[in-house]
């Protein structure tokens, strides 16, 4: 997933925050912005894709 980032956005991230917790849920950030969580979604995302589109 991280691969696919920042091969779309490049130098455009300054910053991609994957942070793991217990029980398995993740939350995704972006230059400070919540972009998916696993915890709020109560699911992992569909696709790489799914995570990518929310980062445009």
């Amino acid at each position: 997933m991280v691969a696919g980032i920042l091969n779309k956005f490049g130098n455009d991230v300054e910053t991609l925050t994957i942070l793991p917790s217990a029980g398995g849920a993740y939350n995704i950030w972006k230059n400070d912005v919540l972009i998916f969580s696993k915890e709020q979604e109560g699911r992992f995302p569909f696709s790489d894709d799914e995570v990518i589109r929310h980062l445009g």
